[in-house]
């Protein structure tokens, strides 16, 4: 049995490649489910605090990872993400989107407990969510 950090990063890796033919399309719908859920806790600033730092760290491998984190909107929070891995080799986007992730969801863990990030993982990230993107609706 490996470590709580190996078993969050493998939940991370498992939910990104449920349908690696649509990595971007399963990539935004993660992220709004995970907003939606910690707005609610840790509000819109709390929340985007977290994105901007995990991409800055990010875009030390991923350097065209650079986004623009201004937009609070829920319909925009995620565009410049989306444009940003639409114009990748999905192998790299792929890669990038597990990456981001992974740091988002390591220092959610630091702030707030690994039993904890570990509930909101599982309350963003239903199995319904790729259910969604498998019939065109990421909504």
């Amino acid at each position: 049995m490996g470590s709580i950090i190996d078993q969050r990063h493998d939940i991370v890796k498992n939910a990104v490649m449920q349908r690696p033919d649509a990595v971007v399309e399963v990539t935004i719908l993660m992220w709004e489910r995970l907003a939606v859920e910690l707005i609610s806790i840790i509000g819109e600033e709390g929340f985007q605090s977290l994105y901007a730092r995990s991409c800055h760290l990010n875009s030390a491998i991923f350097p065209w990872l650079l986004l623009d984190h201004s937009s609070s909107s829920s319909d925009s929070r995620f565009v410049d993400l989306q444009i940003c891995l639409e114009n990748r080799e999905p192998a790299e986007a792929s890669e990038a989107s597990k990456a981001l992730f992974i740091t988002f969801v390591d220092i959610l863990a630091l702030l707030i407990s690994d039993l904890l990030t570990a509930s909101i993982l599982r309350s963003a990230w239903i199995d319904d969510t790729f259910e969604l993107v498998a019939k065109g609706n990421t909504q």
